[in-house]
């Protein structure tokens, strides 16, 4: 079976948007998943399937969230490999970086032409990098300074946004 990684979009915000880490668990392995975890309780989801397709994945998780929800729950699901190069891409980007690296995990790979927009909003104090499905972003200040942040999640669609803290420590804890 292969290992994946879910990021759940959205969750524990206010009070019509719960869904502890129990009740997670729970709910992926009722739609069939096996070797399910979670992290910090801000939707990281590891399970283990036969599927081979992301979308088949995001799907039945999907499904299952707002069938023991009651709401929706965007998930962007990343097979073992493609997490571990979003994280090298990290790495590379943040070399030599003392400030805030966010990333945004998105459901689709952006385009081209995208891609050069993304590339081409960096500022002196904010740096826009990109892995395949994930927009990296470099900040000088705190996450409330940034001035890209309305500017970019306009544009790249569904997504849910990391700090690359947790993806460096999901990693060896998940995926070694």
């Amino acid at each position: 079976m292969a290992t994946y990684v879910a990021f759940l979009r959205a969750i524990n915000l206010g009070a019509t948007r719960k869904f502890p880490k129990d009740a997670i668990v729970a709910a992926t392995e009722g739609a069939g998943f096996d070797g399910v975890a979670t992290h910090i309780n801000t939707g990281n989801v590891r399970l283990e399937t036969r599927m081979r397709s992301r979308a088949r994945i995001e799907a039945a998780l999907e499904t299952a969230y707002r069938e023991d929800r009651g709401f929706e729950v965007p998930t962007m699901v990343y097979p073992a490999d493609e997490l571990r190069a979003v994280v090298d891409d990290a790495d590379r980007l943040g070399d030599g970086h003392d400030g805030k690296h966010y990333v945004w995990l998105l459901k689709e790979a952006p385009s081209a032409s995208l891609r050069e927009e993304l590339e081409a909003l960096t500022t002196e104090h904010e740096r826009v990098g990109l892995s395949e499905r994930a927009v990296h972003l470099l900040i000088d200040g705190g996450f409330l300074d940034a001035t890209l942040l309305k500017p970019i999640e306009k544009r790249i669609g569904v997504t849910t946004n990391r700090n690359v803290t947790v993806l460096r420590a999901l990693v060896p804890k998940w995926l070694s």
